[in-house]
């Protein structure tokens, strides 16, 4: 494991950067949902979120080889959510107080949810909003970060 982990997205260039503290370890290529274009709005939509957020989870379960839960939803896709009336207060106030507290967000929302950083290849965009690197790559991923990890995902 890294002493300071953090995790940078960049969409446009479909890169995922690995750094301890300020100092680049790691690029990966990455896909992205299979409409890569704009940030998550609502649930089915395939789009990957923007924003910050921190890992919640580490599954080796998982379909796609290994993966790391993103929180998604965050405060601001509740705050719209609410707003738009996809979400009741209640709803709202679980999203809000699972981030303030570090947790795991409420996942089946009608903003989305289960967002993950996974395995399963990089041939075109293919996920419905996760971010997915070849099995190796997700191996080396899973193992250097913890869960808290820092992830900033930008247009």
């Amino acid at each position: 494991m890294l002493n300071d982990p953090k995790i940078i997205i960049t969409k446009s260039l479909r890169r995922l950067e690995l750094f301890d503290g300020g100092k680049l370890v790691k690029t990966h290529i990455v896909v992205l949902g299979t409409d890569p274009h704009g940030s998550k709005a609502v649930e089915g939509d395939d789009r990957t979120p923007e924003g910050t957020f921190y890992i919640f989870a580490k599954n080796p379960e998982s379909k796609f080889h290994l993966s790391l839960g993103i929180s998604y939803p965050d405060d601001c896709a509740a705050a719209r959510g609410l707003e738009a009336g996809l979400i009741a207060r209640d709803e709202h106030d679980a999203i809000v107080h699972a981030i303030r507290d570090g947790k795991k967000p409420p996942q089946k929302t009608a903003v989305g949810g289960e967002i993950y950083i996974h395995g399963g290849g990089i041939n075109g965009d293919w996920t419905e909003g996760c971010v997915a690197l070849e099995n190796a790559e997700i191996e080396e991923l899973f193992a250097a970060v913890p869960i808290g990890c820092p992830v900033t995902i930008v247009a």
